[in-house]
């Protein structure tokens, strides 16, 4: 049988991964003071034996204001770092498998509360709230308390918190770094009209609603080696009359290609309450194909995806070049194994679980 496509290797940036298989970043609410802990470890290291190419650390806020929750992970200082080290260096005594971290900030979705708590938004002056900001001091949700919005002097501290987080990141050792500019967050609050009611130099137009996340991706371009990945990962359309849609995700990622980017991740949503999202399997695979045809660097399709069938499909006819999943491994963390199983390919995995392979699949597991 001829090698599925989604077994095969691919270069982003200056990297070759084994397959087309990235397990997303997926928030766990389980850091202490941006501080990762064992939870990380345990979570991250099951993983990292996955047999997917690369394994993505969570949405890490590159300032304490920039968390979704007061228990997301950060990289803005040296706590954080050692911390993250101590996770990375555990993953890693056991694992060769490429990682990459997500960094982000919140923007005017920050200070809420764990989901399984509610996850509602906290007040500044409460236990574990803050003053949020934002592109424009629009709340998100009606009651909310309004962020505020960023003068020339924030956009600045961020955009600095941005890049001296990816100098933290390559210190670390992480192998390529994704900035978040998707699910209504800060970067995408300055994408969409609907979010973004500047009047300045950051507002209004198409070109000046790109300008800051373009300055946050050259800030953290130039902050790392030469030849280091850097990829973005965008929200397609808001599904929302009048707000951020596919044409100006595709504007977005020509310029993003433009400096240099080494991928586009694309995903949908999370700006707007007032979103209709048609959701169903492979529901953002066409908003993929879209910004595929419009740029020559990988591009990562993400949202419902689940059977091995389905991903082999996507990436085969060339609606993306790499599939991403969240739930999907969350639910069932040995995915790929079971894709490879099904599909007819072979997959890296540890000599410690070498004997699970099944007596009728004897090329299955590989080192």
């Amino acid at each position: 049988m001829p090698q599925p496509k989604l077994f095969e290797p691919i270069a982003i940036g200056g990297r070759t991964l084994a397959n087309r298989i990235v397990v997303a970043p997926m928030c766990m609410y389980s850091a202490e003071d941006g501080r990762m802990t064992d939870w990380h470890l345990i979570h991250l290291g099951a993983l990292s034996h996955s047999g997917a190419a690369i394994l993505t650390i969570e949405a890490t806020a590159v300032l304490p204001e920039g968390r979704i929750s007061y228990a997301d992970v950060g990289l803005w200082d040296d706590a954080t770092e050692a911390a993250m080290d101590r996770v990375l260096k555990g993953v890693r005594a056991w694992s060769d498998m490429p990682i990459a971290i997500q960094l982000a900030h919140a923007g005017r979705k920050a200070s809420t509360a764990k989901p399984w708590e509610g996850g509602a938004q906290i007040a500044p002056d409460a236990v574990h709230g803050w003053q949020t900001v934002s592109a424009s001091d629009l709340a998100f949700a009606e009651g909310e308390n309004p962020p505020l919005a960023l003068d020339h002097a924030g956009l600045a501290r961020v955009r600095d918190a941005f890049a001296q987080a990816a100098r933290r990141a390559v210190r670390l050792g992480i192998d390529a770094i994704q900035i978040h500019a998707a699910h209504g967050y800060l970067l995408h609050q300055f994408l969409s009209p609907l979010s973004n009611r500047r009047e300045d130099d950051y507002g209004g137009s198409l070109e000046n609603r790109m300008r800051f996340p373009l300055e946050v991706f050259e800030a953290v371009r130039d902050a790392v080696p030469a030849g280091y990945p850097v990829t973005v990962r965008i929200s397609g359309t808001d599904w929302v009359e009048g707000g951020w849609d596919i044409q100006g995700s595709i504007a977005f990622s020509q310029a993003l290609e433009g400096r240099g980017c080494a991928a586009i991740h694309v995903s949908s949503g999370g700006l707007d309450r007032r979103q209709q999202i048609p959701v169903g399997p492979g529901y953002q695979v066409p908003l993929a194909r879209a910004v595929r045809q419009a740029v020559g660097i990988p591009v990562i399709a993400v949202g419902l995806i689940t059977e091995p069938e389905q991903a082999e499909a996507i990436v085969a006819t060339g609606d993306a070049d790499m599939v991403a999943l969240a739930r999907t491994v969350l639910y069932d963390p040995r995915w790929p194994w079971h894709a490879a199983a099904r599909l007819g390919a072979s997959v890296s995995a540890p000599p410690q679980f070498w004997r699970s392979q099944p007596s009728g699949l004897r090329d299955l597991f590989r080192k």
